[in-house]
């Protein structure tokens, strides 16, 4: 094959992708707009972000969008209850990102969902959902879910108790107004991976023993007291965050006993929080970073590094940092060394008790 055939067959096949991208973007609702993004050799696949934000109240559900979109954001819409038909057709099959934030939802019919068997990621943020149908999210293969902003009084985890193709599930139910988290799962195994509660109505922490959780934010709840054992068995937690919990005073001895593999702890803006036992800290023995900046506890317990074994920080009242360093001893005549202890070094004297 010569120079100019190899060259007029490359243009025909660049030819053919504009043409297949031109017919992409024409098939775009007009008062939409859409992206396509093309990858593989020689851009020879293409998928296609959809931005249909704010169309108006006037707008008819299904919107058309192109056969190979893989992200469509419908939101600021003034929805209303989603129905079965509201998300069907072509093109919504193979949807990876769906936004359907700020569109005064107030109810997830429960087959809204079931034809979008690869959605991985769902924005149900700023709407006005009370309530979910059981199972409402299976065969769908979440990995991030947005239910922030919502009036959640009672939430039932029932809706994510499924897992498909071996993906986590990523739930955010912040800014709610919830009361309180049921767990009833008849003997079925969650994986949800991350939980964001802030912000809720919450008045205890509530009972979420055996979920594989990295992740777990409570923060700007009415949360009095952390009882004993409030985090047991989420023994695959990495961070938690407890922090502007205004009505927060007592932290019991072995409230995170359990938690293992716990790196982060987040106990900031917590003003009425006064004071910390060292047992407060049982079973931490992996946490890295201890946050407990603009609370109310301006000193540490001299044997906390005895409790927490493999801290590297520690921030508390305003500005005051503490971390852990060795501290040279003295000639040791028999052994001929120099021991090192490990201590708390902070910038402002005083601080460790």
């Amino acid at each position: 094959m010569n120079r100019s055939t190899m060259v007029l067959l490359l243009w025909l096949g660049l030819s053919l992708l504009v043409a297949v991208r031109s017919s992409s973007v024409k098939n775009c609702h007009p008062a939409c707009h859409c992206d396509v993004e093309s990858f593989g050799l020689f851009d020879s696949f293409s998928l296609t972000r959809v931005d249909c934000r704010g169309l108006g109240p006037g707008a008819s559900m299904p919107i058309p969008i192109p056969l190979d979109t893989s992200h469509l954001d419908l939101s600021s819409n003034d929805m209303g209850p989603l129905s079965d038909a509201m998300l069907a057709g072509p093109g919504y099959t193979t949807l990876v990102s769906l936004d359907l934030s700020c569109n005064h939802i107030t109810k997830v019919s429960p087959n809204a969902l079931s034809k979008l068997r690869y959605l991985e990621s769902l924005d149900l943020s700023h709407n006005n959902l009370e309530s979910l149908s059981p199972r409402c999210f299976s065969g769908l293969p979440l990995a991030e879910l947005d239910l922030s902003h919502n009036s959640f009084q009672e939430f039932d985890m029932e809706v994510f108790a499924s897992k498909v193709n071996g993906e986590p599930l990523i739930v955010d139910l912040s800014h709610n107004k919830l009361v309180s988290l049921s767990t009833n799962l008849h003997g079925r195994v969650l994986h949800i991976q991350s939980i964001n509660l802030s912000a809720n109505h919450l008045v205890n922490v509530p009972s979420m023993a055996g979920l594989p959780l990295r992740y777990l934010n409570l923060d700007a709840n009415p949360i009095t007291k952390i009882r004993e054992g409030a985090f047991t068995h989420l023994k695959d937690l990495a961070y938690l965050s407890l922090s502007g919990l205004s009505e927060l005073q007592e932290v019991e001895p072995d409230s995170f006993k359990g938690l293992q593999t716990l790196q982060v702890l987040d106990l900031s803006n917590n003003p009425k929080l006064k004071s910390l036992s060292p047992a407060v800290f049982n079973g931490l023995k992996s946490l890295q970073e201890l946050n407990l900046s603009g609370s109310g506890v301006a000193s540490l317990p001299t044997n906390l590094l005895t409790h927490l074994p493999t801290i590297k920080s520690i921030t508390l009242g305003q500005g005051i940092h503490c971390w852990k360093t060795q501290k040279q001893g003295q000639f040791h005549r028999q052994t001929g060394r120099v021991p090192h202890n490990e201590v708390l070094l902070c910038n402002v004297e005083g601080v460790v008790l």
